[in-house]
């Protein structure tokens, strides 16, 4: 008998999340038009779901997932659309969320790297985080890590965690524009690039590393000032807007690298397909990930990835980048070094690059979450 499957798409558009989003929602519109699917977004993100299967619908909800009212007016709402299973696509579970339900943990980074310092607010987002997990019929971890996080300190039977990976937005892997095409050189000449340089996609959270990012630049730079290729080196940075990080900025300062460190903020998806093919390498310090997808987009593009040896990342990355210590600035700046000078090491991590970017599936990750949705459904424990 058909399910009816309600999905939290309200951040649909956001950076990190958006993107499971839409991947999971267009893979499982691929492979199933059995089960009736209602996905909640705001009123201006209907037409981000355009173009799908009629078994998908859109309702939309205008409340966010951060308003303390929505722990009991989403509940009240989803029980008006009389699902069957409900998926919160990231912890951020209603204290009076209805069941059945399956919740995807994407990390942690808010309880490891907590910036809030009122004691009690710390305990209540706490509460609410272990809560959401612990109540979910079923529990989808993103890497093996993150499983091994949920079970232990969270204390959520292992029974109930599926680990089931994310996968590179298929756009990433279609090479569509490619290096030397016509969209490359023109989406390069309006943000003004005509110089070799470092690339870094994602959030500039505390645990994202930042700040070391921009002390082991200065350090390769200094080393390679009267390179023929590398002399002019700069250092790119796409995700959120400086304003809100002076630790960032103010280290950019410090290491004396301000004229040669670029913030674009968010840019269009074609656009960062096109930095990612256009860097010299792809680095990707953090102390903490989930899954780390930025690194897996950068390999689909064929570009060399230098990345941290803790948390998923290894596990993510397998053999295919340049592991080194987020805690040592001088160890990410010899992995820079070694990725823009071994050539031999360059073309060995672009082939493996691109072939562990392609073990990754939406296809298979939505059949692993519709396996999910239908255990979890079916009520056993």
């Amino acid at each position: 008998m058909p399910l009816h499957i309600v999905i939290d798409a309200r951040r649909i558009r956001d950076f990190g999340i958006g993107t499971y989003i839409r991947s999971l929602v267009h893979a499982l519109s691929a492979i199933d038009n059995t089960n009736q699917y209602t996905l909640v977004s705001a009123p201006g993100d209907v037409r981000t779901l355009a173009g799908l299967p009629e078994n998908f619908h859109a309702a939309v909800y205008t409340r966010r997932d951060s308003d303390a009212i929505d722990n009991v007016a989403f509940p009240i709402y989803l029980r008006g659309l009389s699902p069957d299973l409900v998926h919160i696509p990231l912890n951020r579970v209603p204290l009076l969320m209805i069941r059945p339900y399956v919740v995807t943990i994407h990390d942690m980074a808010n309880l490891f790297y907590e910036e809030d310092r009122s004691k009690i607010r710390m305990q209540l987002r706490r509460y609410r985080f272990r809560r959401g997990l612990v109540r979910a019929n079923r529990v989808i971890a993103v890497s093996e890590a993150t499983k091994r996080d949920v079970e232990n300190i969270m204390g959520v039977p292992p029974d109930r965690i599926r680990r089931v990976y994310n996968a590179p937005d298929p756009g990433f892997l279609a090479h569509a524009a490619g290096p030397g095409s016509e969209e490359q050189r023109r989406i390069m000449e309006r943000y003004q690039i005509d110089y070799p340089f470092l690339l870094y996609a994602g959030n500039i959270r505390r645990h994202k590393n930042v700040p070391r990012l921009v002390e082991a630049f200065a350090v390769v730079r200094e080393q390679l000032a009267s390179h023929p290729v590398y002399a002019d080196l700069r250092l790119v940075i796409i995700g959120d807007t400086i304003s809100q990080y002076p630790t960032v900025r103010q280290t950019v300062i410090k290491s004396r690298v301000e004229p040669v460190v670029r913030f674009l903020g968010f840019v269009p998806f074609e656009t960062l397909r096109c930095f990612y093919e256009s860097a010299a390498a792809f680095v990707f310090p953090s102390r903490y990930e989930g899954f780390g997808l930025p690194p897996l987009e950068a390999m689909a593009c064929g570009t060399p990835v230098v990345t941290s040896n803790v948390s998923s990342l290894p596990e993510v990355v397998g053999d295919a980048a340049v592991l080194v210590n987020p805690e040592n600035v001088f160890d990410i700046a010899r992995g820079i070094h070694d990725v823009l000078l071994d050539e031999t090491l360059r073309a060995e991590l672009i082939r493996r690059g691109r072939e562990q970017a392609a073990r990754f599936s939406w296809s298979r990750t939505a059949r692993q979450v519709l396996e999910i949705y239908q255990d979890a459904a079916g009520g056993r424990e």
